[in-house]
């Protein structure tokens, strides 16, 4: 007889103790065994001894008992369970009314005897006792060895079974034959069964089997069948459940035999793992003895519910226990670490960390896996890769991955992806972890192709690794790979509510919003319903397709299922008002929550900000002040929307002062300073930031290009933009877009025709702003064959795109063109907006169309519910004063339903000093002087309009408060393209180098307009208080004049002249420009501040209306 067949017998006894006594026993087996113990006495030892030594004798004789699988992979527990399941064997001992199991304890113990140095038939006659005492007490044996042989003290068996033990041993082998046993075919017993269940994770059958099993015995059930049942419960959260073996434990009296805590120690880690904390702290307060794995089950329990300060403080309370069996070991301190790293508690976890290296416990991976992962959580990565470098030869997958998961969290993505090299050079494989940290190091480098090559190897692993769809699906939606990240996720089997949410999420970050309330209606057919984090993705996408109504429903919804006080809920249901364009619910919301963090804040005030609600915010930022809430970059950046939106420039500089106090002066806030500080018209605040940044990007260029551009400076922006390639900052869309803004400033044609070529030898698709910018520039340099040409060139063709053809078009006097255009553009689908109607009613202001004017403005506010702005209105006044109908403009400013700014009383100012209405025109002055006091522009117009009544006084005193507001007037200049240079001239300019030349030809020309044009000078345009003969030179010196001389004697005969002024031609230089082109057979283009003047045969093609 071998071990194997050994231990299978012993087993076999075991589980007689476990069946009853008569009805589990086989008819003929109990029948052949009740004939053999008849024929060798009456004594049941002396039955037992004969029958231990005869199958001693004759193995071969039960060759049932021999396993069938030996394989050395194999457990003793899992070998003996399997020879029980397979050669069940049932042995009926009568007597020994005293104790009933003695008679077969005897007989497994002479097999003891005979095979007692093997392991295996130690470890089943233990179990024997076990069952006999029906206590984990009974595992606690001594083995001693005398002069007669081996003998079992049992601390926890009873007297009769311990004696009975000790005398079997000490009798020697009797050799006899022994009849082949055949064993009959019964259930499994309960321990076996019950285990399989639990293993399964069958909880409601494993339930089932333990309640049965337990009515069917008067004893309580072994502490393992609790253990095991406890498992699966606390597996499946399943709290009720838990309740109820933890009643059935105390009906029984389970916990008070509980003397080692082990079922009291398993139902505090089931009420952790259930979420039930306070449940798990009662019962460990009421544990009369604890052991380490019972502090371990409480830490646990705080640590999962996401107590993990408590989880601490239990900690320290365990530290400072006295008892011995309490020191922490290498669960207590992982446990411990990782409660540090959720709670950012450094200096806990270097105390745990110096602890841990006093006591040896340091060299354990599992401790160390911790220490790094409580490093990197605390923002201390360099001490966790000082952890990781030490542990050298005991690193693990888990420390890899612990390593470069905390490389990921604190931003340094590329040490990351160079520690995941070096995992693969060291020959550890990858696991689901790592597969995780990597695909995020990938989403956030947004490297795709590496992304699908771990994809790749993830499949190749096939079942030996478990594929992280869900990972995978995040990683190929930040890397904008859509079509990817749907395929994973149709590929997941059972989809969770992370697989549904990254999906809708994917769509929401990459801007596929309508797809994603489609994929929403998806999830919802699927039973799905919307958790908060759904409810964050529904949100954000309706708000970028401005669905409001759909929008509420979403908040209802929320408000309902008890959603909305979720946080992350709350600021994105602000947002998504807020793009929705009613504040007035984004506001309703904050002030709802009762809970408001620093995104809270934030979300709000750009809310302010955005809707224009400018006061509200900036009480809202000193309400954030007051609060004792941290200022960041973001709140600056929205109030410095505050400040671009007042044009307020003391605010401006109170917030910059305050930036800089603070601290929060990084790029982005300079370069929007930057911005405001141009827009307020303080370039030199501008150029102070601009040259106060160490390290300039493209923003930082292109900002200070607008400023120059949007200021007038557009020598000083075309200059700024050559300096910025010799930094070999290469322009993207926004600066070469501002370039073409000022070049079309500059009317510098070869210029813009450089940038063009640029964007040509770039590749930059032809789309968007830049089209539009190609057809501003094109028209501002006074070409419009080329702003046809690229205009006509588009298949695709915007509204901006549609407007700014029409502006240009208008821009040049052809106003029936302007209305052709708009009306194509409805014909091709498109609504007007504001703008596109301002350029339409600006082009029949130029080209005196004002019955279309009145009709247009019509059509905005009846037909696309437009409500008109100060510039519409101003449109309206123009065409109607230059049409001569002043008194017309005056009653339609007076029916304005809103107070008429400085916009509209300028182009009325204007209109009436073309038609000599100088009554109104004072009434008109006086309202401007008083709305805009501080625009010198103004005081110029008033100026020029009291010099044309000859009221010299009145002209004096205006100039006088000018003077003492310290304004001043901008000088008049013309500008002329000659091949790649700009030439710039002012009035009486004698600074360029060719200045003699220029004036010898400009006497020139005018003696021979005088002789064959019969050009006389028109001093009436000439508004100063001098005689005739210094009006006349003043005009001959006009800027415009010089620039027309120097054109004439720089260029061959026949070629264009393009000309731009910063002020409205005069009348007199209108009328000498017309004899020029017709006596010198040339085209000359000039653009001033109103619009193009094309010159040709001797007329404009303002028609003399401008």
């Amino acid at each position: 007889m071998n071990r194997l067949a050994s231990t299978a017998l012993i087993r076999g006894l075991v589980r007689s103790c476990r069946a009853p006594t008569t009805a589990a026993v086989s008819r003929p087996a109990f029948q052949q065994f009740m004939n053999y113990s008849s024929g060798h006495g009456s004594d049941p030892n002396a039955n037992a001894d004969k029958a231990a030594t005869r199958i001693a004798a004759d193995p071969d004789t039960h060759q049932d008992f021999e396993p069938k699988s030996k394989s050395s992979d194999v457990s003793l527990h899992d070998i003996v369970a399997q020879d029980i399941k397979e050669n069940p064997v049932l042995i009926y001992m009568k007597g020994f009314p005293e104790s009933p199991m003695c008679g077969f304890s005897a007989l497994a113990v002479k097999v003891l005897q005979q095979y007692g140095r093997l392991a295996p038939m130690y470890l089943s006659v233990l179990e024997i006792f076990w069952e006999i005492s029906g206590s984990k007490r009974a595992l606690k044996p001594t083995l001693c060895r005398d002069a007669t042989g081996m003998s079992i003290r049992l601390p926890g068996a009873s007297k009769p079974a311990t004696a009975m033990a000790v005398a079997a041993l000490s009798f020697p082998p009797i050799p006899c034959p022994t009849p082949p046993l055949n064993p009959p075919s019964i259930s499994p017993p309960i321990s076996v069964s019950l285990k399989r269940l639990c293993k399964e994770g069958n909880l409601r059958d494993a339930l089932r089997l333990f309640a049965s099993g337990a009515h069917g015995r008067r004893r309580p059930p072994p502490s393992e069948q609790y253990g095991w049942v406890l498992d699966l419960i606390a597996a499946r959260r399943a709290a009720q459940e838990g309740r109820q073996v933890h009643a059935h434990a105390l009906a029984t009296g389970s916990l008070d035999e509980d003397d080692d805590g082990f079922l009291a120690t398993k139902l505090v880690f089931m009420y952790g793992r259930c979420g039930r904390v306070d449940d798990a702290r009662r019962l460990f307060d009421g544990m009369p003895a604890r052991t380490v794995f019972s502090w371990n089950a409480l830490v646990g329990a705080y640590l999962s519910s996401g107590s993990a300060g408590e989880a601490v403080r239990v900690y320290r309370s365990m530290r400072a226990s006295e008892a011995q069996v309490a020191a922490p070991d290498g669960c207590t301190l992982a446990s411990v670490l990782k409660a540090c790293g959720a709670e950012g508690d450094a200096s806990c976890g270097r105390e745990v960390h110096g602890l841990a290296a006093k006591t040896g416990l340091d060299r354990s991976t599992l401790v160390a896996n911790a220490l790094i992962g409580m490093y990197a959580k605390c923002d201390m990565l360099d001490s966790a890769l000082r952890v990781f470098e030490w542990l050298q030869d005991g690193r693990d997958v888990a420390s890899w991955n612990s390593v470069i998961t905390g490389c990921v969290q604190n931003g340094r993505i590329l040490e990351a992806l160079s520690l995941f090299r070096g995992m693969q050079s060291a020959g550890f494989g990858m696991n689901s972890y790592t597969a995780v940290g990597v695909l995020q190091i990938c989403a956030e480098l947004a490297l795709p192709y590496l992304g699908r090559e771990l994809h790749a190897a993830l499949l190749k692993c096939g079942t030996e690794l478990s594929i992280q769809y869900n990972a995978l699906l995040v990683m190929y939606a930040k890397c904008g790979r859509v079509d990817s990240a749907l395929r994973v996720f149709r590929q997941i089997g059972e989809k969770d509510y992370i697989s549904w949410n990254s999906m809708l999420s994917c769509y929401v970050q990459n801007g596929l919003y309508a797809e994603a309330i489609d994929f929403f209606g998806e999830m919802l057919q699927h039973g799905f319903q919307p958790d908060p984090v759904c409810v964050v993705s529904l949100s954000s996408a309706l708000g970028h397709l401005g669905r409001l109504k759909n929008g509420k429903e979403v908040h209802a919804y929320a408000i309902k299922q008890k959603l909305h006080a979720d946080l992350q809920v709350g600021n994105t249901l602000m947002d998504m008002y807020n793009k929705c364009q009613s504040i007035e619910c984004s506001v309703r919301v904050f002030d709802s929550m009762r809970i408001k963090d620093h995104i809270s804040w934030t979300t709000i005030l750009a809310c302010y900000a955005q809707s224009s609600w400018h006061f509200e915010a900036v009480d809202l930022f000193r309400k954030v002040q007051k609060e004792g809430i941290k200022v960041d970059a973001m709140m600056i950046g929205s109030i410095l929307e505050v400040c671009s939106g007042l044009k307020s420039l003391s605010l401006l500089r109170q917030v910059h002062a305050f930036a800089i106090r603070n601290g929060l002066l990084d790029l982005v806030v300079k370069n929007r300073m930057l911005d405001i500080y141009g827009e307020c018209g303080e370039v030199t605040h501008s150029l102070n930031i601009f040259r106060s940044v160490e390290n300039k990007d493209i923003v930082t260029w292109t900002s200070m290009i607008n400023c120059y551009a949007n200021n007038g400076l557009f020598n000083e922006a075309v200059s700024l933009f050559a300096e910025m390639q010799k930094a070999n900052i290469q322009p993207d869309y926004v600066a070469l877009v501002s370039i073409l803004v000022a070049i079309a400033g500059l009317s510098t044609l070869t210029k813009g025709k450089q940038v063009h070529g640029f964007l040509l030898r770039r590749s930059f698709p032809m789309e968007g702003p830049v089209v539009s910018s190609l057809v501003d520039m094109y028209s501002g340099c006074g070409s419009m064959k080329y702003a046809t040409r690229v205009f006509e060139g588009m298949k695709y063709k915007d509204v901006v795109l549609w407007t700014a053809m029409i502006n240009a078009t208008g821009m040049h006097g052809h106003g029936k063109q302007a209305i052709d255009l708009f009306e194509r553009m409805l014909q091709a689908g498109l609504a007007p907006d504001h703008v596109c109607f301002l350029a339409l009613l600006h082009a029949c202001s130029h080209s005196k169309l004002v019955d279309e004017g009145k009709y247009y403005l019509d059509m905005m506010m009846n037909k696309y519910r437009l409500k008109p702005w100060q510039e519409h209105y101003a449109c309206v006044v123009d065409i109607l004063g230059r049409s001569g109908r002043t008194e017309e403009a005056y009653k339609f400013i007076q029916t304005m339903p809103m107070e008429p700014k400085s916009v509209v009383w300028c182009a009325l100012l204007g209109a009436c000093c073309v038609h000599k209405n100088h009554e109104l025109a004072a009434v008109a002055a006086a309202k401007l002087l008083e709305l805009e006091p501080d625009n010198p522009g103004n005081y110029i117009l008033v100026s020029n309009v009291f010099a044309e009544m000859g009221e010299w006084n009145n002209v004096r005193d205006v100039r006088t408060r000018m003077s003492e507001r310290g304004l001043r007037k901008d000088p008049a200049c013309s500008w002329i393209e000659i091949g790649n240079n700009v030439h710039t001239f002012t009035a009486r300019d004698h600074s360029h180098r060719d200045s003699q030349a220029i004036h010898l030809k400009l006497a020139e020309i005018t003696e021979k307009l005088r002789k064959e044009g019969g050009y006389i000078e028109d001093t009436r345009f000439v508004l100063h208080d001098i005689n005739e003969e210094e009006k006349i030179d003043l005009l001959h010196k006009h800027s415009e004049r010089l620039a027309i001389a120097f054109g004439l004697i720089s260029t061959r005969p026949g070629t264009p002249l393009r000309i731009a002024k910063n002020l409205r031609v005069c009348g007199d230089c209108h009328e000498f420009t017309k004899l020029v082109s017709k006596l010198f057979e040339r085209e000359i283009v000039v653009r001033d501040s109103n619009r193009f003047h094309h010159f040709s045969g001797g007329s404009c093609s303002c028609g003399d209306f401008w």
